[in-house]
Parts: C-alpha cells; structure tokens; sequence
C-alpha cells in the first residue's frame, strides 16, 4: 500500500478494521518476541550465573532508562504528523525529526555512560555501556523511521522488522552462549540486531523518508515546544513505574524486594501491550482529529471499549494464572509473590483504560493533559509508598501501584469527555467488563481446578458473558472474522 491509497484509507470506514488488523499483528508479533525472548532468558541466566546476570542486567536496565527519557514523544509527533500532513510538510518533519532523535539519544547515552563511570562499574561494564548505547541509537532511529509505516497502515513490515530483530538477537545470545562469552559480548550483539532491523526499515521507506536529518529550527522547535509537555509525561511514567521497586529496594526487606522485584517483571512484560494494541489507532485519531469531530468521538468511544474489554481479560489471566506465571518464570521460591501480583493484575485494567485515553488526547495535541494526569499517578504513588509499605511491604508496593494507575485512568478519562462534546464514556462496558470479571474470577475459584485450568475456565467465563451481553465492537468482531 502506498503513502498515497494510505491517506486515502484513512479517510474511509475501512480505517477502522485495518486498524483493529494491525494492532492484532502487532500484538501477536510482540508475543512472538516475547516467546522467544523467554526462550533465552534460561540459556544467559545459566550461562552468566547470579553475579554477571546482575551486571548483565544492571546495564540493560541503564540504557532502557536512557531510551525512556530521551524518546520526548518522537514518535507520536511523527505518527501524527505523517498522518496529518501533506507530503512535502511530511518529508521537512520527518528529517527534522530524525536530527533530534539522534541528538537526544546521543545525549542522554553520555550521560548513561557518564553514569556507569561515576558509580563504579568496571571496564567492562563502562565499555558494555557504550556499546549497549550503540545499539540504543540505532534502534531508536529504526523506530522513528518506521512511523510512516504504521501511519500508512503497513503494520505487517513494522511487526516484520520487530521480529528480525528479536530473532537475530536470540540467535545470537544462543551462539554467543555456546561459545562461553561474557558479559560484555552479550551486550555487544544487541548492535548488529538493531542494524538488521534498520536495513529493512529503510529499504523500505527510503523512497518516502529523507534520511538525511536536518535541524531546522522553524521547523523542529514549534514541534518539540508543543509536545514539550507529553515529552515530561514519558520521562515521568518512565520513573514512576520502577520508583516503587527502588523504594522497595531502600526500605523493605530483601526477602520483599526479590517477591516484588518477581511480580513486578511478569507485569512489566504485560503492560507493553496496550501500547502494541491501542497504537494501531493513532492515525486514524489524529486524520479524524483533524477532519471530522464527530468521527473522532466515535473512534476514541471505541477505543475506550476494546480497551476495558482487552483490559479485563489480562487481568483475569493475571489474577487467576499469577501461580503459573510465578513458577514457571521465577521458580516455587518466590510462590509468596503471588499475592503481590494478584493486586497489580488489577492495575493492567487501569492501564489498559489510560493508553486508550492517551492517545485520542494526543490527536488533539492536548499534551498538558497527560502531563498533569501522571503527575497525578506520580504522587499517589508516593504517597502509597510512603503510607504502605512500611507495615504491608510488598502487597503495600503493590496497592500503591494499583492506586496510582486508577487514579492516572481516571484524570485521563476525565479530560478526554471534558474535550470532546460528543464524547460519553462508555460506562456500560465498564459495569460489564467488572461484573463478568468478577463472575468468572468466582465461578473459577470454587471450582477446585488447577491453577491453569482456573485461568482457561474464568477467561472463557468473561468472554462468553460479554459476548453474550453484546459488548463487544462490532468493528472488533467483523475484522476478527476477517
């Protein structure tokens, strides 16, 4: 499809289902990365031992600090710019972009390298900093530049992409671990996986897309003034997801920690979908932005009730299976987890609703709003800290959590209706998708199955209640059947 039947698509009713189509590829893409990634996770932990698993890790979870703070909402300003634009004013943005893209990773890998030095690590953790920045730059080029793909609705090479990239880095990690490597190479092969993933990108946007960046500032500040407020809001959920673990870290037991530090994993995985999912959507939200008012309340209602149905099901597999993905991700030790992730599965709904707010109020440019909404997230999860878990330890990390995502789902959904006037919540979806919840969950605990057999019985529970009280989009059921 090219850039051109693209925009015209979006234009169409057909933008919906194509849409619902590529956020399912992308989400089943995801999963396949993630199976394969958790096919891995065995071999280096093995191989490395406690020690350098830990200083494997340590740098991971650096340059994935470093990626969350320079991102400055990027790719959604590209997303919705290639969407809304015309051609010429797509091509001036995009290599302007791309210019501070490059300058902020490379800022903010310096001062991750920076940091690796003046903590402490040792030569081979600095250079494994380095190196792992490296490839940061590169993938986070890769991933701006393949915004027009997913505003051209060509969801199939941007999953492609993704995967050859996870392929080729577990392919690696694999040999490399054969071949009794250390740490430092492990971090190294993060590189050439990146620069498969670029390659193809680029083979093929380079028709569309000036590769070349620009710094124009024109044409860069206007933009970067105007998401200037969003770009915070990133840095701040960046922050505020992981402080309960550092606080945790600091202030209760270690025993504690490593149980929450185990929850706390299985979640991290899980809330990358709704991005995956929900993102599909964006460029239809901001074509309707743009054009059509009335379109646009449709699409976001919509949005809002996939989102509560979606979110509904992975909680109820969280609540449910928490057991199952304990033991066969951390190990019967860390069973008293369970508890833990039982709390924050309730938070994946949160999460699920707030993503589904996000990105109807970024189509509108309203940037202060998801600012001021994870500030709110920010402080209650402080607060929560603070209050909880001195006396509940980790089940007191968790609520804080939980109450953080509510009230972060909330501001949003708030601000959403307040800015557009057709807009009503869609709060017979949310009385459904809590009482079926709430159905299944029961029906599967009294019934004395296993643990995995609970989890298959509540899902199949809650997807026959909402698809027999008609809650399900007919958009969502037509592009499954297709």
């Amino acid at each position: 499809m090219s850039a051109d039947q693209a925009a015209d698509v979006l234009d169409t009713p057909a933008a919906g289902p194509a849409a619902i189509r590529g956020g399912g590829l992308r989400a089943a893409g995801y999963a396949a990365g993630l199976l394969l990634a958790l096919g891995s996770a065995p071999l280096i932990f093995r191989h490395l031992g406690v020690v350098e698993f830990g200083r494997y890790t340590a740098v991971l979870s650096l340059t994935t600090l470093a990626a969350g703070f320079s991102e400055g909402g990027l790719n959604a300003i590209a997303l919705r710019e290639w969407s809304t634009a015309g051609p010429a004013r797509r091509r001036t943005v995009m290599a302007n972009l791309l210019g501070v893209r490059i300058a902020l990773t490379t800022i903010t890998a310096l001062l991750a390298i920076a940091f690796a030095a003046v903590a402490g690590y040792d030569s081979t953790l600095v250079i494994g900093t380095a190196v792992a920045c490296a490839a940061l730059l590169i993938q986070t080029v890769q991933t701006l530049l393949s915004s027009p793909l997913q505003a051209d609705l060509r969801f199939g090479w941007a999953t492609i992409a993704d995967l050859l990239r996870q392929v080729t880095l577990v392919t690696g990690i694999v040999v490399l671990v054969l071949a009794g490597a250390g740490v430092l190479p492990l971090l190294a092969v993060q590189v050439p996986a990146a620069l498969v993933a670029l390659v193809l990108t680029v083979a093929l946007i380079r028709r569309d897309v000036p590769l070349r960046p620009r710094a124009d500032r024109s044409v860069w500040w206007p933009l970067m003034r105007d998401a200037l407020p969003y770009a915070v809001a990133i840095a701040i959920n960046v922050a505020y997801f992981r402080i309960s673990i550092i606080y945790m870290s600091l202030f209760a037991s270690d025993l504690q920690t490593g149980y929450f530090a185990a929850s706390f994993r299985i979640v991290e995985v899980i809330i990358a979908v709704p991005p995956v999912l929900l993102g599909a959507a964006f460029p239809v939200l901001s074509r309707a932005a743009r054009d059509d008012a009335a379109r646009l309340a449709y699409a976001s209602r919509r949005l809002l009730e996939v989102a509560l149905l979606l979110g509904g099901l992975c909680a109820i597999a969280l609540l449910l299976g928490a057991p199952v993905a304990i033991d066969l991700l951390a190990g019967h030790d860390y069973r008293p987890a369970d508890g833990i992730l039982h709390i924050q599965g309730l938070a994946i709904l949160a999460t699920f609703v707030a993503g589904a707010c996000s990105y109807p109020l970024l189509s509108l440019r309203r940037h202060r709003d998801v600012l001021v909404a994870t500030l709110v997230g920010l402080t209650v999860s402080v607060v929560g800290l603070v209050t909880l878990v001195g006396p509940y330890e980790g089940r007191g990390a968790a609520v804080a959590t939980l109450a953080a995502e509510v009230a972060t789902a909330a501001t949003l959904a708030t601000f959403l209706v307040r800015s557009q006037a057709q807009l009503a919540f869609p709060f017979a979806t949310t009385a459904w998708t809590l009482l079926a919840g709430a159905v299944a969950i029961a029906l599967a605990r009294v019934s004395g199955f296993p643990d995995l057999a609970q989890m298959a019985l509540g899902v199949i529970v809650y997807l026959g209640i909402v698809l027999a009280a008609r809650q399900v989009p007919r958009e969502l059921l037509e592009a499954l059947r297709r």
